[in-house]
């Protein structure tokens, strides 16, 4: 079977090809540009707790060591403090995870380290596509010099920006909204009071303030610092900006101290869906379907959701066909999810913003306004809290035997500590992206056994017999605690790390049924099928020489194929 052709290689693009391999499906990323990435330092990235692990389980320490975790989030309105909530601990018993801020050149960097050590991902630089044609087989792309070449491959996905060739080529329309917000941006190294905290201040009292200027702080003393423009106005000229900062300064640390300043830039941000994200064999992600990032919303964080989401269905359907509603599930998904968050931004908007009408349906003035940015810059609310998918084409119906835990069905799941089959207990979010299923016993007590006893002892040998017959691969985790969770409740979680259900007990038919809803309820079933018995696997990929069959290459008799060039893919 073909790779999968990736278009772009930004961090979506790249994250998609490397969870692509960690499932055993070859791709080929082709990049426009040369293969390297400038530093910007004005140019950053946060995560949130759920991309944060994403990239974690890809690129190994890259963000411990180009990251910086957060360790507290400072509000202000003119001279005074609204609000200071320490991150990674409890505000109200509800725990507030804490964003990782890197510069994404480090990102892009530590993901193409990642690639290169990867048999299964090949990077082609000055590859730009000119022609995109389907069959019912695959997909045909060329590229246009210097690298002239035909490629030819299962799927398609364009990963490409906001400017997506892939997306102009698929006749696909992107509306929305043009300036949404406008920041001039600078990044220093500078001393700030508020070591590790990021620090938004609205109306700061000095002349240069504006309306709105944040601070988030980066590895080795750096800080990114943003000041909200008008969305359409007078440029920002050099000596303007350096009076912003110089100005700014001073109004934080009583006087302007020392600082060297690395970067600078304006960007204006767009909020744009594409109508739709899929057509037959080829699908958008990231920028190529969509554009936000106004009030803190992070576009990056939905491209790589975007990502994780599709890279589990498209390796089901190459490793065993699948039928066209897994593969439809990815548009109704993810697009309603960024739908969701581009209509609270939108009417979010005319509140933060000075506007009218909502203006009076937010409560306590200022807290409340506070509250509602703080959504987007810390992954919290319809602003930024991780999607949920209650109303997935892949949710199994309701039945009597489902009983409630503390995640909504399609949410994502909390990253409570289980134990796996080798002996090892690791947090769950190390155990997803690798295309499984993943079912766990909640079985409080059973750290204190050795694991030879408890895999024969009570419900344990009835539910691997059932987790072994199930109609997609699963793995079987036991935890001793989960939110919510009983004894002897047993959750099904996609590879996602999205809730699928969660039974009192063991019921094998209820379990199989959900799993096969979570497939797209077609395909084949057994573990002969989960194991890659009469399908492409892995192991029919040829390892890490991966050679394409005279199959994948175009007619050069069909209408508007070119004859000349050469056909390539992975060698």
């Amino acid at each position: 079977m073909d790779p999968v052709i990736v278009v772009g290689a930004g961090p979506v693009g790249l994250t998609l090809s490397l969870a692509l391999a960690a499932q055993g499906v070859p791709s080929v990323v082709l990049d426009e540009g040369p293969g390297k990435e400038e530093p910007r330092p004005a140019r950053t990235v946060v995560l949130r707790e759920d991309t944060a692990g994403l990239v974690k389980r890809l690129t190994g320490p890259l963000l411990d060591e180009a990251g910086l975790r957060w360790t507290g989030w400072r509000s202000m309105r003119r001279k005074q403090l609204v609000r200071d909530v320490p991150l990674g601990e409890e505000e109200g018993g509800t725990e507030l995870p804490a964003p990782v801020h890197l510069p994404q050149h480090d990102l892009t960097r530590g993901l193409r380290d990642a690639v290169a050590a990867q048999d299964l991902v090949r990077l082609v630089p000055l590859s730009r596509i000119d022609t995109l044609e389907q069959d019912p087989d695959g997909v045909t792309v060329h590229t246009r010099e210097p690298g002239s070449t035909w490629w030819r491959g299962s799927y398609l996905v364009g990963c490409d920006g906001a400017r997506s060739t892939v997306r102009k080529l698929l006749d696909i329309r992107f509306p929305g909204r043009t300036a949404v917000e406008r920041h001039a941006v600078a990044a220093l190294r500078v001393e700030l009071p508020w070591p590790g905290r990021a620090v938004l201040h609205r109306l700061p009292p000095w002349r240069t303030g504006g309306a709105e200027v944040t601070a988030r702080p980066l590895p080795d003393g750096v800080w990114r610092l943003d000041w909200l423009l008008p969305p359409r106005g007078e440029l920002v000229t050099p000596d303007a900006l350096i009076t912003r900062i110089r100005d700014t300064l001073a109004g934080w640390c009583g006087e302007t101290p020392a600082y060297d300043l690395l970067d600078t830039g304006v960007y204006t941000l767009h909020h744009r869906l594409a109508l739709r994200w899929r057509e037959k064999r080829a699908f958008l992600a990231g920028d190529a379907a969509h554009l936000l990032g106004a009030l803190g919303t992070q576009g990056l964080d939905e491209g790589l959701r975007d990502a994780e989401n599709l890279a589990w269905k498209l390796a089901q359907a190459w490793h065993h066909s699948a039928g066209e509603l897994l593969l439809d599930s990815y548009q109704a998904e993810r697009r309603a999810a960024v739908a969701a968050r581009l209509r609270a931004a939108d009417q979010s908007l005319p509140v933060l913003r000075g506007g009218g009408g909502l203006r009076t349906l937010v409560p306590k003035g200022a807290r409340g306004h506070d509250s509602l940015l703080a959504d987007g810059h810390l992954g919290c609310g319809p602003l930024g809290a991780p999607p949920s998918y209650t109303h997935s084409p892949l949710a199994p119906p309701r039945t009597d035997a489902h009983t409630p835990v503390g995640t909504p069905l399609g949410a994502p799941v909390a990253d409570v500590r289980v134990t796996a089959p080798d002996g090892k207990t690791v947090p769950l979010r190390e155990r997803m992206g690798r295309g499984r299923l993943l079912v766990i016993l909640i079985a409080p007590g059973t750290g204190v056994w050795d694991r030879r006893h408890w895999l024969t002892a009570g419900v344990m040998p009835r539910l691997a017999e059932a987790v072994e017959a199930l109609p997609m691969k699963g793995e079987l985790l036991v935890a001793e605690s989960y939110p919510g969770a009983s004894a002897h409740s047993v959750l099904l979680v996609r590879p996602d790390g999205h809730l699928v259900a969660s039974f009192g007990g063991v019921r094998p038919a209820e379990l199989s049924a959900a799993a096969d809803a979570v497939r797209g309820g077609t395909g084949r079933t057994g573990t002969a099928a989960a194991d890659g018995e009469g399908g492409a696997g892995p192991a029919d990929a040829g390892g890490s020489e991966l050679v394409r069959s005279d199959a994948a290459r175009p007619d050069p008799l069909r209408p508007g194929s070119l004859r000349s060039g050469r056909t390539a893919g992975i060698n």
